[in-house]
């Protein structure tokens, strides 16, 4: 766990930067708008070679850019890369210079991350480029809860269980994970402080213990548990005291999701013998349905940060990445996959999707434009899959 926690400084300075920026002003999908339709905004890219233009074309294309000529484009970004980075960027519209800037300090990758971030900042968008997603991971002959750039580089496992993993849950602004694993032979949820290496036990009753969810502020963790003879959802304070039961179901509940305000919490539930979306005061409270329009079978939803949506997943012939208004309403499906996880920014979806071979490979998607990407592939894993993005 040394190397490990050596190898984490950078992550402490990207989730440092996402707590600094939570609260700036959120770039949300216009709910005048149906997702899927916007057109990207054209940026050129002139001076940067090699891997700082794949890389800032990557950071761009998957929060809605995409890329063209000079004569064309709506911004123009000029720079060099040869030692550190120097990057201007102007809007060729009203001919103002919106930053010129030098980075160094850090990897060429890294330093485009940042330029990314001031750039997308300077149109008033919430940054995500220096953010960091975590993950399971199909390792050998089991799983292991990896964390990552968002863009999936600089990968590395974080746990050794050698076993079965499952749903890590980020604390927000801090540098540690809720996750499932069967290390001890049983399904039974643990709390990782990244940042010191130490991990300790959280929740293993009799029966399963699944689904770790964290509330925005860090104080309670919701979770599914079985320990009084049905698959129900749990809420207690971050140390594991004040545990409550919220359902008293003898359908299956799973996969719960704060809203951003840390009032209610969303689950997939079962109304008769059809799987719906639900949500249930934090605090205790009658189970109200989330209308999904009719898509079928929506389970492992997840709030955005600005609380206008949720996105889901929903099994046609194939999964099928959706996303609906908060208040339900009708769902709009978006791409094939599984696994929604939202980025801080309301935006950008991380999700995973079966490539050929059976295997998954974790994506980005840009939710107002449907633009979407592969992350890098992922060294020490040949499966990703069950993003959850910090915040």
């Amino acid at each position: 766990m040394k190397r490990i926690r050596e190898q984490l400084g950078g992550v402490v300075a990207g989730l440092a930067m996402v707590a600094a920026c939570a609260a700036d002003a959120q770039i949300s999908i216009d709910v005048t708008v149906t997702p899927g339709t916007a057109k990207p905004i054209w940026v050129s890219l002139e001076g940067l070679t090699g891997e700082a233009a794949e890389a800032l074309r990557f950071d761009l294309y998957v929060q809605g850019f995409n890329f063209t000529n000079a004569e064309a484009a709506q911004y123009n970004i000029v720079g060099s890369n040869e030692g550190n980075l120097l990057a201007r960027a102007t809007d060729r519209f009203t001919r103002s210079q919106l930053l010129s800037k030098a980075y160094s300090g850090a990897s060429l990758r890294r330093q485009v991350h940042a330029f990314a971030d001031d750039f997308v900042q300077a149109l008033g968008r919430k940054p995500i480029a220096q953010s960091k997603i975590a993950f399971k991971g199909e390792a050998g002959r089991g799983s292991e809860i990896f964390i990552s750039d968002f863009d999936g580089r600089n990968s590395q496992a974080v746990t050794r269980d050698n076993s079965l993993v499952y749903y890590p849950s980020w604390v927000p602004g801090r540098l540690a994970l809720y996750y499932g694993s069967y290390k001890l032979n049983r399904a039974a949820i643990f709390y990782h402080d990244l940042a010191t290496g130490i991990r300790q036990s959280f929740a293993r009753y009799g029966g399963s213990n699944l689904s770790p969810a964290v509330s925005p502020d860090g104080r309670r963790v919701a979770m599914i548990l079985s320990k009084d003879g049905w698959t129900d959802l749990y809420v207690c304070d971050s140390d594991g005291g004040n545990l409550k039961r919220l359902t008293t179901s003898r359908q299956d509940e799973s996969s719960p999701s704060w809203s951003p305000d840390g009032q209610f919490i969303c689950f997939a539930g079962k109304i008769g013998e059809r799987r719906s979306l639900c949500k249930i005061p934090a605090g205790g409270g009658s189970v109200q349905t989330i209308t999904t329009g009719g898509v079928p079978s929506p389970t492992e939803p997840d709030w955005s940060p600005d609380g206008k949506w949720i996105a889901f997943t929903a099994q046609f012939r194939n999964f099928q990445i959706c996303i609906v208004p908060a208040s339900g309403g009708t769902a709009t499906m978006l791409v094939e996959g599984e696994d929604p996880s939202w980025s801080p920014n309301s935006r950008t979806l991380a999700y995973c999707r079966r490539q050929g071979g059976g295997d998954y490979v974790l994506s980005l998607l840009d939710v107002p434009t449907k633009q979407y990407k592969d992350v890098s592939r992922i060294s020490g894993s040949n499966s990703q899959s069950q993003p959850s993005w910090a915040r």
